[in-house]
C-alpha cells in the first residue's frame, strides 16, 4: 500500500508539524505534500524526509511570510498527481484537505480545525488585516466568501475526518456537516520530566501572536510584578516587548531542551488562548507543572480544573489575575498532573491512528466494490 502524507505547509515547527513527525514516524516511505517548506527551520526528522513542495517555492528559497501567498495555496494543493497512491493522510488547519486523489484512494483527513480565518474567527481576521481602508476591507469581503465555498467544497474530497479535539469535531459539523471521530493530538511525554527545582518564574511557551492574547499575560504580570517567562518568536514580538516591564523576559527562539528545562522548573504555565486544542498546556503537565488556562476551546480536554490547573472564564485583566491569585493559595501534586499527561501520550496517538486508517481502508476498498449496480 503506498501511502502519501499531505500537510498545508512548513514554514517552521508547531503543534501540527509534531502531529506530522508522528504520522512520518508511522509511515517513513511515505513522501510529504505541502505548499512551502523550510527545511531549515524544521526538526528530525522532518528536516531529512522527502518533502515535495509545490511551485509556490522557487529554487528552495526560505519563505520568510508564507501568509501572503494564501491566495494561490489552494491552487497549489490541488496541483499534486497523487494517483499512484493508495493512502492519503493530511493533516490540515487550512488547504491540505483539497488535495484531489483517484476514486479507489481513502483520503483520511486529520484535522486541527476547520480555517481559523474563513469562518467564525473571519470577523477578527478581516479586521486586523485590512486595517481602516474601507476598499481594502470590501476586497478581502470578497476573498474570504470565495476562500469557505472552497473550503466546503473541498471537504467532499476527505472520506473520513478525525479532529484533534471535540472542540474541532463540532466545528468539523458546523462548517461541513461532516461526522469525525476524535484523537486527541500527541504529546512526547518521554521529552518531559518532574523536576524537584521550584524556581519562582511563571512561563508561557508560544508564538507571539495576536490571537494568542500573550498581551493579557503580560498587562497582568505587570501588574502583579511576577516573574515571567515568554519563550517563542512571531510578528507580535516587538509590540509585546515594548508593553512589558523588567520582571518579563522574552527568550525568542528556543532548543527543546532549553523549553523542557523551563516547563520542569517553572510555577505554573500561562495559556491566555482560546485554541482548538494546544499542546503546550500538555507539555507542562507532563512535567509535573499546573496550567493557568482561559476556561474555552482545547484547554477544556486536557486540563482538569483544580487538579492540573486552574481556569479563568473571560479574556480580562481581572480574570487572569483572579486566577493567579487562587494558583498562589493551591496546592498542586506533580506526580498527579504528570500522570493526565500520560493519557496524551505520542504512542496511544500512534496506535489509534495506524488502527483508524487500517480499519477505514478495508472499508473503502469494500465501499468502492460496491459502488454502481450493472443492470
Amino acid at each position: 500500500m503506498k501511502v502519501a502524507l499531505i500537510h498545508d505547509w512548513l514554514p517552521f515547527m508547531g503543534g501540527g508539524e509534531r502531529v506530522l513527525t508522528s504520522f512520518h514516524e508511522l509511515y517513513p516511505d511515505a513522501p510529504i505534500y505541502t505548499t512551502i517548506c523550510n527545511k531549515n527551520r524544521l526538526d528530525e526528522p522532518l528536516k531529512s524526509a522527502n518533502i515535495i513542495t509545490s511551485n509556490l517555492q522557487k529554487n528552495n528559497k526560505e519563505i520568510k511570510n508564507h501568509r501572503k501567498l494564501f491566495p494561490f495555496m489552494p491552487t497549489a494543493i490541488e496541483s499534486f498527481d497523487l494517483n499512484k497512491f493508495d493512502i492519503v493522510l493530511s493533516s490540515s488547519s487550512s488547504v491540505a484537505k483539497g488535495v484531489i486523489t483517484k476514486p479507489d484512494t481513502i483520503h483520511v483527513c486529520y484535522c486541527h480545525s476547520p480555517m481559523r480565518y474563513g469562518w467564525e474567527f473571519s470577523h477578527e481576521y478581516a479586521g486586523k488585516m485590512a486595517g481602516k481602508g474601507n476598499l481594502k476591507a470590501k476586497v478581502l469581503g470578497y476573498f474570504l466568501t470565495g476562500i469557505r465555498l472552497w473550503d466546503r467544497t473541498s471537504s467532499d474530497r476527505v472520506d473520513y475526518f478525525i479532529a484533534n479535539s471535540q472542540n474541532v469535531a463540532k466545528r468539523i459539523w458546523k462548517h461541513y456537516r461532516r461526522e469525525s471521530v476524535v484523537i486527541h493530538p500527541p504529546v512526547r511525554c518521554n521529552l518531559f520530566n518532574i523536576s524537584n527545582i521550584d524556581e519562582e518564574y511563571f512561563l508561557v511557551v508560544s508564538r507571539l501572536q495576536e490571537y494568542k492574547r500573550i498581551d493579557l499575560a503580560i498587562e497582568v504580570f505587570n501588574d502583579l510584578g511576577l516573574p515571567l517567562i515568554i519563550i517563542g518568536d512571531g510578528p507580535d514580538r516587538k509590540k509585546l516587548e515594548a508593553m512589558a516591564k523588567d520582571n518579563i523576559k522574552f527568550l525568542g527562539r528556543e532548543t527543546d531542551e532549553v523549553i523542557k528545562e523551563h516547563y520542569a522548573k517553572c510555577r505554573a504555565f500561562i495559556f491566555p488562548g482560546e485554541e482548538d486544542f494546544g499542546i503546550t498546556p500538555l507539555e507542562a503537565q507532563a512535567s509535573g507543572r499546573p496550567v493557568i488556562a482561559y476556561g474555552k476551546g482545547g484547554a477544556l480536554e486536557t486540563v482538569v480544573d483544580g487538579i492540573t490547573g486552574i481556569f479563568f472564564k473571560e479574556q480580562t485583566n481581572d480574570s487572569l489575575k483572579n486566577a493567579v491569585l487562587k494558583f498562589e493559595n493551591t496546592k498542586w501534586d506533580k506526580n498527579e498532573i504528570r500522570n493526565h499527561a500520560l493519557k496524551f501520550d505520542e504512542e496511544i496517538f500512534k496506535n489509534k491512528i495506524y488502527g483508524y486508517v487500517n480499519e477505514k481502508s478495508k472499508e473503502h476498498k469494500n465501499k468502492m466494490s460496491n459502488v454502481g449496480t450493472v443492470i
